[in-house]
């Protein structure tokens, strides 16, 4: 059983910077699809990026190209997320994600607030 432990979250002003950490255990995390979403109170929860296992390749929601940046420590099993250029929409609650095979797993998520 993988688990997922979110950390990182905070309050921000717009424009600052935060750095999210997933940690990962209970499974081969060089092998994962790690991915990072976030959710808002009454919407559903969208997609923000995703790395492939090597490092391979990154994939960003339109929203957050060019202000975010998801990395992969393999030695930590740990993946970041990390947020530059912070705007009020991008407050959410974050989630991690992984990819095992067929199965996904989530962490519990981790508050992020950006005010004016």
């Amino acid at each position: 059983q993988v688990q997922l432990v979110e950390s990182g979250g905070g309050l921000v002003q717009a424009g600052g910077s935060l750095r999210l950490s997933c940690a990962a255990s209970g499974g081969r995390f060089a092998t994962m699809t790690m991915g990072w979403y976030r959710q808002v109170p009454g919407k559903q929860r969208e997609f923000v990026a995703q790395i492939t296992p090597g490092n391979i390749n990154t994939n960003y929601a339109d929203s957050v190209k060019g202000r975010f940046t998801i990395s992969r420590d393999n030695a930590k099993n740990t993946v970041y997320l990390q947020m530059n250029s912070l705007k009020p929409e991008d407050a959410a609650v974050y989630y991690c994600n992984a990819i095992v095979g067929f199965n996904g797993y989530w962490g519990q998520g981790t508050q992020v607030t950006v005010s004016l």
